[in-house]
């Protein structure tokens, strides 16, 4: 019985049914008569033992072993081979990798060099890959400027070009140096060169270009140096604002109309509607076309835009004394007795010997503008025959820059050190009757921001702005506008020219 339940048990411990059948009865025979020894029960036993009870045997032994074994293999789950974040930074790679060249860089730096009539002035301007600003600095830009510009070296294209120099110096030190020749500079030069005549401007401008050459490792495009036309002007001064104020990608009638104020022209610029662009005239021989298409953050603008040379302000000083009679002039004030230098013409300044006065300067001043004259031939004009665009939405809110600013701050009607102020085109012509009622000593004390070389002109600059705004634009004399140096962007204040809108651009090209 012993020897037959033993061959039951295969070499491998397996059992098949009916060995388990016979061991069981074995067992219980040998346990019935009692004869059999201790120790043959004890191999029976261990034979068949069932693996939960070798388990519970073994439990310290195998306890023991599994512990680390379980620690390893949560080690090795939780620390691949390859980690998540290295997939992601795989994955970024290869997504830049299918931008292709032309993907931006996380800091993109602009110089932008605004030549006017009245002086130089630089911008430097550094953008994320969103175009949005970073600041330079305790600043969002890097603004620089001096006098006289490069329309006061008509004859020496080589001296025009070097008076850019130290401009050029410290906007390229601003740039890191790794980055320079990445950096877009431009150089638009406005109404003050225009008037030199070609062959002087593009001596001039060529003189330029081989500074930037020879002297700056900045990116120097193919059009980099150019005059700029006016409608140019105009849509960057429009678009440096409205990207300040974050209102492009809204509708059209959300957006400001701009008027900028240079020395040499007078730009205006606001959105019209897609069914007034479409019935914008032809402009007169000459001109630029009155609508300009610009697509900006995600939607498309009809911008109309007009430039009037000869209506900044320094030329409208001399278009005013050409109307005057007998080379005296009634826009002078009491005491002056002398002669107003502009695009290289002299033209006599003298007082009128009763003293200035605000209504026949007022006349003067609206014939100078051609507001009356013959040219109209659309239903709505502004001054000089030009179309005034139909007015609109856009023109609702005007936002006006440059010299309304300055002469505003210089004739104490607004805070030179608050970069924004609320006023109306009345205030020009108050401010104005009282000008035009001074002698030059009272005005030396009673206007002491005023220039010396701006005073005997302050009650024509005066009585023009107002006349501009009034007669040439079509404002109301109590119409609420926004006198603008510098606007709010996030907790920094920049200059609203139109630079930034050409740097915007720049950095937008491939």
């Amino acid at each position: 019985m012993e020897s037959g339940a033993a061959a039951t048990v295969s070499s491998s411990g397996h059992h098949s049914p009916s060995s388990s059948s016979e061991s069981h009865q074995g067992l219980l025979s040998v346990d019935g008569g009692g004869g059999k020894t201790t120790a043959a029960k004890r191999g029976i036993i261990g034979r068949h033992e069932s693996i939960a009870d070798k388990i519970q045997r073994h439990r310290g032994i195998l306890l023991l072993i599994s512990v680390p074994v379980v620690l390893i293999g949560l080690v090795l789950l939780l620390v691949p081979g390859r980690s998540a974040s290295d997939a992601v930074v795989e994955e970024y790679t290869v997504l830049n990798r299918k931008r292709g060249p032309n993907s931006r860089p996380p800091k993109n730096y602009a110089v932008v060099f605004d030549a006017g009539s009245s002086g130089s002035r630089v911008h430097v301007y550094c953008f994320d890959r969103n175009l949005d600003l970073l600041p330079l600095g305790n600043e969002l830009e890097l603004f620089l400027q001096l006098k006289p510009g490069l329309s006061a070296y008509p004859t020496d294209p080589r001296q025009a070009a070097n008076s850019l120099v130290s401009l050029l110096d410290k906007a390229e030190a601003s740039v890191p140096r790794e980055l320079r020749p990445k950096t877009p500079v431009r150089v638009g030069a406005t109404a003050g060169l225009r008037t030199l005549g070609h062959e002087a401007s593009e001596n001039i401008l060529q003189a330029v270009k081989e500074l930037l050459r020879d002297r700056s490792m900045l990116k120097t495009e193919a059009n980099a140096v150019t005059v700029l036309d006016g409608a140019q002007e105009g849509s960057y001064q429009w678009v440096t604002i409205n990207y300040l104020l974050r209102n492009l990608g809204k509708p059209y009638s959300d957006t400001v109309g701009v008027v900028d104020l240079g020395g040499g022209s007078v730009q205006m610029a606001y959105a019209i509607s897609e069914e007034d662009a479409a019935t914008a005239p032809k402009p007169l021989e000459g001109e630029d076309s009155y609508v300009r298409e610009m697509f900006l953050k995600g939607r498309k603008y009809f911008l109309y835009v007009h430039s009037y040379l000869h209506y900044g302000l320094l030329a409208a000083r001399a278009e005013i004394l050409k109307v005057s009679e007998d080379s005296i002039s009634p826009c002078i004030m009491t005491g002056y007795d002398g002669t107003y230098k502009y695009g290289g013409e002299e033209f006599k300044a003298a007082a009128v010997q009763s003293g200035a006065s605000l209504d026949e300067c007022r006349r003067l001043t609206i014939n100078a503008l051609k507001v009356n004259d013959t040219l109209c031939t659309h239903m709505k004009c502004t001054f000089g025959g030009v179309w005034n665009g139909g007015r609109g939405g856009g023109q609702k809110n005007m936002f006006v820059a440059s010299f309304f600013f300055d002469r505003a701050a210089e004739a104490g009607f607004v805070d030179p050190k608050q970069p924004v102020a609320t006023v109306r085109p009345m205030d020009f012509e108050k401010a104005a009757k009282k000008a035009c009622s001074m002698k030059m000593e009272e005005g030396k004390s009673k206007f002491p921001r005023v220039e010396e070389d701006n005073l005997p002109y302050l009650c024509m600059d005066l009585v023009y702005q107002y006349t501009l705004l009034v007669n040439g634009f079509g404002l109301e004399p109590s119409q609420t506008i926004t006198l603008v140096k510098k606007v709010k962007y996030g907790e920094h204040a920049v200059e609203a020219a139109w630079p930034l809108g050409s740097a915007i651009e720049a950095v937008s090209s491939p």
